[in-house]
């Protein structure tokens, strides 16, 4: 016997990975039928509603279907008002003009084909039930205060239980609390009646949850009395006798109305939910408590209910088993109750009910139905519907208790086995097929199919198969080079590959073999590695203003061949339909933010794969709500206390409360700012001033900025009193030599203290009078003293009276008669002449009686009388210098050299300026020279030329002789050396030589003095290559000597000469052009050098409104002078004859002299050096 269990257990253990990995049959092979679909063991119905009994399987062929109802046959064909749905065991009862309680019973399902026969639970149907409340008349309950009360409500009994709830006559809930609450029977507990329980509509209401219908029991009424009160009522009219002689109810301790005694016993089941309750009373209020006397609570699946009365346990299991002890206690005293709960269990599964088995003829497998309980449960089995022990004898099956064990089976031998598990509290019953076939393999994976998975997330590659004997799975990757069978890679008995942490170099093709001795099959999938969704750039706290916008911002990175879609939630539900919320691609926009759209907003960015969410709340701030509930208390006749209640701070702490007033007696309608205080503070002590109507108001301020003030306070009136202050700012001038004017600040209402405001003014002379002259005036802000002397110091006081006194001795101020002219001038006057521009200039200051008033300064007035050189003009024009303040000497900047100037002082004060001091005259030494006036170049020949030069404008003294320097510059404009001549005073020319020929020079002419040399003025020339010809050489020349610019000229000397023809023509037909009249105009023409800088011919000058126009040319012999305008080579551009010189040039001839202009009249000529410029010509002319 011993060695025959050893077999069995072996063979246990061998077949048990065969269990494990059981298959689905395929719907085109057959087999036996499989219940797939039932309707629930206990099946209660609504009697409105046709009854569905559900009962569907599968199974090839496909099954037919029969029942039974209470243990018999239920013929179907022989109910009119059941019907069988096609192709299903699902019965529809038509209970239209039937009970619902005549189809009430117990029913069983089978379905069967060839190959076997399932059968289904026992469904009991049962109808629902609602029942009326049984009619019944409450009388009222009268307590006394204090005493224990119990409501019962038990209402009639309903399928199933109903749910039960107390409320009012206007079906509001009746409020509960640790002193009153329900009880799991539904009844009404008070641990202690108070006054205010009296009422006349306790009503208990019961709700069917099937038929969703509510009964309602009849109203209950209260009435509570205070025993001591109706005593003492009452003894007024009975003689001082008590009524009532029950003394009223003393507090007690606590005592349990349920449970009763100190312990009870519960049974509850496993899985269900376990409900303890401990109700006391007493007075005080017990508070009630709960331990578990063997161990622990269970914290993650208990809670406690109504008020603590009730300990809740879910998801009971054995461990839950033992002693609850409930705790009642007040502080008179405690009690306890100990309730000893059993768990039961009805037949449950401990590894999954038993699994359909596929086998190959002459393999060998197991059935095994193991489910434990409490009580152990019975285990039987049956084959087809039929007890086992009932069925056809099988030499290959074995039933041992929970189990049944086939070995070398045959084909034809497929049947359904049942196996039931009961116990006195419930049955398991649980329908597995034995299905013997011989398949080859098939994989019924979808080919080709292509998984998508998360780099580094684990990646499951399906291979479901199906064949018998069962299939041996391999997998390959590409080349199919080796199985994939280890690290990186698992493979599960079911055949499914797992990569643990997929990689993108995972991504390929796979391929599953399945492989049994009745042939090989193959399939291909695709496994694609994409890279995670991240969040970027996360969404930020955000704190904004109400009425404002605000931006989430939300940047995502995915894989790009996946689409992504952004979703946005707030406090993890969706967005409001609002269309203040706009959503973007990467971030969502709040416009004109409201306080209800604070919150916890999330952005999830969701792939077909995966997502990634991040969150980020924001907060609404806005002005506080304006304070409330102003009260004014400890009133004071120079003080009170404010109190007020904050308003909501709107997510911003108030930093500061500013409390306000409005006078009504002086300014009523404005209000005025009091004091300030802390935004911590809810209270303020108000100094108060007399006389004021006060009304306060208050305002919070947050970071946001200030609220609505608050309404008014009620009015508080102070008394009048004497003034507790004088005016400010007394000050003491005049507007006239002879007056006093007195002014100040008058005091405001507040101020005032009372009615009848006055000042008294009082002043004296300061250190003659002894005595103050006084007069009292309105309530004004001056007084004028007439008779005054002139500017002497006074001393000044005014001081506030009104109707109930005066104010305070005032202060002393100071001030002075009015002001007049000055009598005298500054004596002593002296000058010491510094240097040529500059003088400084002393004198004694006057004393004070001759000043007459305030000393505001002194006024030079100098003056330049003439220029000491003869040849300069006489000058008058007058200058002034002021010293404010009490100064003795002052500097005379800017004056010329060479020069006789005048002066005088005077003073002033606020009145005006004194008289002038008497006349002095200074003269200033000489100082270095201006500019030369005009520097012209004239008769210029191979080696020579003359300059000609005027004496500066401003000689600044008398000259000692001018300077000249001269150097050549070359085509490049680099400078030569330096020569350089003096000159003597009375020379305006001279004639250098030896110079270069056709070289151009520049020259620097300035004048000296005794004191230096002036700043010089420049000019260039040119010398020329004829003698007796003269050509004022240009840029455009020296560009016209160059080698490759001389082709360029002889190219076009055609059209040159064409040009001057055409000119000629236009002459002779208009006569005189106003060129030709402008150089009539100009008698003596002078020659103008050409600049360096623009390539134009103008003076040397920092006159810039003189400088010739670019390109413009001047006569040869022209003289240029400031006040006279150059004209260019269109303008002379008529008559003459025109001749080119070597280098292709045009060459033109002018006359020195207007003398030689006469006598070769019609002969002038202008030089035209390039094609440019005789383009302008013919411009000009056409």
């Amino acid at each position: 016997m011993m060695e025959r269990r050893r077999t069995d257990a072996a063979l246990l253990v061998l077949l048990l990975g065969h269990l494990i990995s059981a298959l689905e049959v395929p719907l085109d092979l057959p087999q036996p039928p499989t219940i797939t679909h039932q309707s629930p063991k206990d099946y209660i119905i609504d009697p409105r509603e046709n009854i569905i009994i559900h009962c569907e399987a599968k199974g090839k062929p496909h099954p037919s279907f029969s029942w039974t109802r209470n243990g018999t046959h239920f013929d179907i064909d022989q109910e009119p008002k059941v019907a069988m749905r096609p192709r299903s065991g699902t019965l529809v009862v038509d209970i239209s003009g039937e009970k619902a309680e005549h189809y009430e019973g117990v029913y069983q399902c089978t379905a069967r084909n060839e190959h076997g026969t399932a059968v289904s639970n026992n469904i009991v149907i049962r109808q629902s039930r609602s029942p009326l409340w049984s009619k019944e008349r409450n009388e009222p309950i009268v307590v006394q205060e204090g005493v224990s009360l119990v409501l019962q409500c038990r209402p009639p009994a309903g399928l199933p239980p109903p749910i039960i709830f107390w409320m009012d006559n206007n079906f509001q809930r009746l409020p509960q609390s640790s002193r009153v609450s329900q009880a799991l029977n539904g009844d009404l507990y008070f641990s202690n009646v108070l006054k205010e329980d009296s009422r006349n509509d306790y009503i208990c209401y019961a709700r069917f949850p099937h038929t969703q219908t509510i009964q309602q029991k009849q109203p209950i009424t209260v009435r509570v009395l205070n025993l001591d009160a109706i005593n003492e009522t009452m003894a007024a009219f009975y003689n001082d006798t008590d009524l009532f002689s029950e003394a009223p109810v003393d507090e007690r301790k606590p005592t349990f109305l349920i449970p009763s005694g100190p312990s009870s016993s519960k049974m509850v089941l496993r899985g269900q939910v376990l409900e303890m309750e401990c109700i006391a009373e007493g007075l005080p209020t017990p508070e009630i408590s709960w331990t578990k006397v063997s161990g622990d609570l269970p914290a993650k699946r208990t809670s406690f209910l109504h008020y603590q009365k009730t300990l809740r346990i879910v998801n009971v299991s054995e461990s839950d088993s033992g002693d609850y002890r409930c705790t009642a206690r007040n502080r008179l005293g405690s009690v306890h109750h100990t309730i000893r709960v059993a768990v039961k269990a009805a037949p449950y599964w401990i590894s999954g009910p038993p699994r359909n088995l596929v086998l190959a003829p002459r393999e060998t497998g197991l059935l095994i139905c193991r489910a434990s309980g409490t009580p152990k449960p019975t285990i039987t089995w049956a084959m087809n519907g039929i007890p086992i022990e009932n069925s056809p004898k099988d030499l290959s099956r074995k039933v041992e208790d929970d189990t049944v064990m086939f070995t070398d089976v045959q084909t034809g031998s497929s049947a359904v086995y049942q196996c039931n598990v009961s116990n006195e509290y419930g049955y398991l019953l649980s329908n597995a097929f034995v299905n013997v076939l011989s398949e080859p393999p098939r994989v019924l994976t979808q080919a080709n199919k292509v998984y998508q998975v998360i780099r580094n997330h684990r990646a499951l590659i399906d291979c479901s198969s199906f064949g018998s004997p069962i299939p041996k799975i391999t997998w390959f990757k590409e080349s199919r080079s080796s199985t994939l069978d280890g690290d990186p890679y698992i493979l599960h008995d079911n055949g499914t590959l797992e990569v643990h942490v997929a990689q993108a170099r995972n991504s390929g093709k796979y391929t599953c073999v399945a492989r049994n001795t009745l042939g090989i099959y193959e399939n291909h999938v695709y496994l694609e590695v994409k890279e995670p969704t991240r969040i970027l750039k996360q969404p930020e706290y955000k704190v904004v203003q109400r009425g404002r916008s605000v931006e989430f911002e939300c940047k995502v990175k995915h894989d790009p061949s996946l689409i992504p879609t952004m979703t946005w939630l707030k406090d993890n539900g969706e967005l409001p339909d609002d269309e203040r919320f706009i959503v973007d691609s990467d971030s969502l926009t709040i416009a004109d933010v409201i306080e209800n759209d604070e919150g916890v907003y999330t952005c999830i960015m969701n792939t077909s794969l995966d997502h990634d969410s991040a969150s980020a709340e924001l907060t609404v701030v806005d002005r506080p709500d304006a304070p409330t509930d102003l009260e004014l208390t400890d009133q004071r006749e120079r003080s009170v206390q404010l109190t007020w209640t904050p308003g909501d701070e709107h997510n911003s702490p108030i930093q500061k409360f500013l409390i306000q007033y409005e006078d009504s007696l002086h300014h009523r309608g404005h209000w005025h700012n009091l004091t300030e205080v802390p935004g911590t503070k809810t209270t303020a002590r108000l100094k108060l001033s007399p006389f004021i109507h006060y009304t306060f108001r208050v305002l919070a301020l947050n970071a946001v900025g200030l609220s609505h003030p608050s309404f008014p306070s009620r009015m508080y009136k102070t008394n009048a009193a004497a003034p507790d202050e004088n005016p400010t700012g007394v000050e003491g001038y005049g507007t006239e030599h002879d007056n006093l004017v007195i002014t100040w600040k008058p005091l405001s209402g507040l101020q005032s203290n009372g009615p009848g405001l006055q000042y008294k003014v009082m002043w004296r002379q300061k250190e003659v009078d002894k005595e103050w002259t006084s007069v009292t005036v309105a309530n004004v802000s001056k007084f004028v003293v007439s008779g005054t002397p002139t500017f002497v110091p006074y001393e000044l006081k005014v001081q506030a009276v009104n109707e109930h006194g005066t104010g305070p001795e005032p202060a002393i101020a100071h001030g002075h008669s009015g002001e007049d002219l000055p009598v005298a001038a500054p004596d002593n006057v002296q000058v010491l002449v510094l240097n040529s521009s500059l003088a400084e200039v002393h004198w004694d200051p006057l004393p004070a009686k001759a000043i007459r008033g305030h000393l505001k300064g002194y006024k030079v007035y100098y003056w330049r009388e003439r220029s000491l050189h003869k040849h300069n003009p006489h000058h008058v024009e007058k200058q002034i210098l002021t010293f404010s303040g009490n100064h003795s000497h002052g500097m005379l900047p800017g004056l010329h050299p060479f020069s006789l100037y005048s002066f005088n002082i005077r003073v002033y004060n606020g009145k005006g300026e004194g008289p002038p001091s008497p006349s002095q005259q200074f003269e200033t030494p000489e100082g270095v020279p201006g500019i030369p006036s005009s520097l012209i170049i004239t008769n210029p020949n191979l080696d020579s030329l003359t300059l000609e030069w005027a004496p500066p404008h401003d000689r600044n003294g008398r000259l000692t002789g001018y300077t000249l320097k001269y150097q050549p510059v070359n085509n490049s404009n680099e400078l030569g050396p330096v020569k350089e001549v003096a000159l003597p005073a009375n020379e305006t020319s001279v004639t250098l030589l030896n110079l270069k020929y056709s070289t151009r020079y520049k020259f620097y002419l300035n004048a000296k003095t005794v004191r230096g040399a002036g700043p010089a003025i420049s000019q260039e020339a040119v010398t020329i290559m004829d003698e007796g010809k003269l050509a004022v050489a240009s840029r455009q020349v020296d560009i016209a000597t160059q080698g490759w610019f001389i082709g360029l000229m002889c190219a076009i000397a055609l059209l040159i000469l064409i040009l001057l023809i055409i000119c000629f023509i236009q002459r002779n037909k208009g006569g005189k052009y106003p060129v030709k009249e402008k150089e009539d105009a100009h008698t003596d023409p002078e020659f103008q050098p050409m600049k360096d800088d623009d390539c134009t011919f103008g003076e040397y000058s920092d006159n810039e409104d003189h400088k010739p126009l670019k390109g413009s040319r001047t006569p040869s012999n022209g003289t240029v002078k400031r006040d006279d305008s150059d004209d260019s080579l269109v303008d002379y551009g008529e008559g003459g004859d025109g001749q080119f010189n070597e280098d292709g040039s045009f060459i033109g001839q002018y006359s020195g002299k207007s003398a030689s202009r006469e006598t070769a009249e019609g002969h002038e000529s202008s030089e035209a050096p390039s094609p440019i410029n005789a383009m302008n010509s013919l411009n000009s002319f056409v």
